[in-house]
């Protein structure tokens, strides 16, 4: 199968080169604008795969787009690049509208304008597939999961501009036909995420011995996914989802923000004991702007229709994490120097953060 990826060179959007290329034997052309977040040393392992092609570009400029299109004619498309760190968005929200809001919009005509031209079982078998965020719904209470029919309730810029591209996915397939699916999956880790998020943030500043910043009391819950689990959820959706359908992907993993920086201390203490726990690193910070209590997600719909689980615990999966980037520093350290070194992010006139 042909596939355009968007954002390929990101955390995500790597994971899923590499398992379209790797594991599935797929044809990929990633599409990717290298902005702070993207590393191509992400990619390393299939850069020189004849099956692999790269195209520096941004989602915005159409005349690229739909350059792209008609000269790699894909089967499918996998929408990724956007900007995606919410105090990022609190202090330059621009960005956000122009890449998640205006890209969305460009990529989604010149996918119409090539899928227009198709015919026969090329036009049947073809899939837009925009990959969205559970923030979108907003904040939950201690109970209750977001499901595919919750309505929309974003909280941050960040939140605000991935539902308005979400709602624009689905009119292009009610107004033209285009058969696109949106999926909202819960927070993702795993390695190779860039160093603003919270697991690789915290791993690397208990490596380098900084604090440890948690927002408010650290109560704030999440749905953990595994970036790996989280590229064949999109591999399922693309080929077997229902177009005008949305999918939710959650690993029905919720833990407190505490609680995963706790137990990366934890696991620190014993792959790399210091004789001092590291969990007297830990600083609570004020809170962000807006900071959602509770994400969680039910996952009924993938796993029922399309026969997806995710495959990897979080206490495995975290453990991973850590013992990747403990032995991997020649993959972050250039951005701890170069591009990002862990500074608080994003306080729109009050507080700032780098929590999620």
């Amino acid at each position: 199968m042909r596939i355009l990826v968007t954002g390929g060179a990101g955390f995500i959007g790597s994971a899923l080169c590499r398992h379209l290329l790797l594991e599935l034997g797929c044809d990929v052309l990633n599409v990717d604008k290298l902005t702070y977040a993207a590393n191509p040393a992400s990619l390393a392992e299939v850069a020189a795969l004849p099956s692999y092609r790269f195209l520096h570009a941004d989602i915005c400029t159409h005349a690229d787009m739909a350059s792209a299109f008609a000269t790699f004619a894909p089967e499918g498309v996998v929408h990724l690049a956007a900007e995606s760190h919410v105090d990022r968005s609190i202090t330059g929200s621009e960005a956000f509208v122009r890449t998640n809001v205006m890209g969305t919009h460009s990529l989604l005509e010149a996918a119409r304008t090539y899928w227009t031209g198709l015919s026969g079982d090329a036009r049947d078998r073809f899939r837009f597939l925009h990959v969205s965020t559970d923030e979108v719904y907003g904040s939950l209470g201690p109970h209750g999961l977001f499901r595919e029919d919750t309505p929309y309730d974003p909280s941050s810029p960040y939140a605000a501009s991935k539902a308005a591209a979400d709602h624009l996915a689905m009119a292009w397939h009610r107004t033209y036909g285009l058969p696109v699916l949106v999926s909202n999956c819960s927070n993702n880790y795993g390695p190779r995420q860039f160093p603003e998020k919270l697991i690789p943030l915290t791993i690397l500043n208990a490596l380098e011995g900084r604090n440890l910043p948690v927002y408010g009391a650290g109560s704030n819950v999440r749905d953990w996914l595994h970036v790996e689990d989280h590229a064949r959820a999109l591999h399922a959706i693309l080929t077997r989802g229902r177009p005008g359908r949305s999918y939710n992907v959650g690993a029905r993993a919720e833990r407190t923000n505490l609680e995963v920086v706790t137990r990366i201390c934890a696991a620190l203490d014993r792959l790399i004991p210091q004789g001092a726990p590291h969990s007297r690193l830990i600083a609570f910070v004020p809170d962000r702007p807006g900071h959602d209590l509770r994400y969680a997600i039910d996952a009924a719909r993938i796993e029922n229709e399309l026969g997806w689980r995710p495959c990897i615990g979080f206490d495995e999966g975290l453990e991973r994490t850590i013992r990747w980037y403990i032995d991997n520093p020649g993959w972050w350290r250039p951005l701890r120097e170069k591009v990002y070194g862990g500074e608080r992010l994003g306080l729109g006139g009050t507080a700032s953060g780098t929590m999620s």
